[in-house]
């Protein structure tokens, strides 16, 4: 609790209600926590940035980014564990894309937020 005093009590009131009503489980604030922790590597963001444009197999994704296959494959599990990218095998190859459309969106808006002048 908070010890400030505040001009309208009544607003404040209604506010605290409002959010405390739609307040996340731990659960939910936990995987969000740990989402923005995997979009919180420069890497990460670079190469979900790559898989946006096309899928790619491991070793055209470390050309594309000047990495090696290895450092990029260990970021590709960090990905698929944070569920921000998925694979599919055809024979021997393994691409990699972004998960869904959520992931896209979060990369668009991202992008258009710090481009974003003021």
């Amino acid at each position: 609790m908070s010890n400030i005093a505040c001009g309208n009590t009544e607003q404040h009131v209604e506010n605290v209600d409002r959010v405390r009503g739609q307040m996340l489980t731990e659960r939910d604030f936990l995987f969000l926590a740990e989402l923005f922790k995997a979009l919180g590597d420069y890497t990460r963001v670079r190469m979900l940035y790559a898989l946006s444009i096309n899928e790619l197999c491991v070793c055209a994704l470390a050309e594309v980014l000047d990495m090696s296959p290895s450092a990029i494959s260990h970021q590709l599990r960090l990905l698929r564990a944070a569920r921000l990218v998925r694979y599919r095998k055809d024979g021997k190859n393994v691409y990699y894309t972004l998960d869904d459309d959520h992931v896209r969106a979060l990369i668009v808006q991202g992008l258009d937020h710090v481009r974003e002048e003021g």
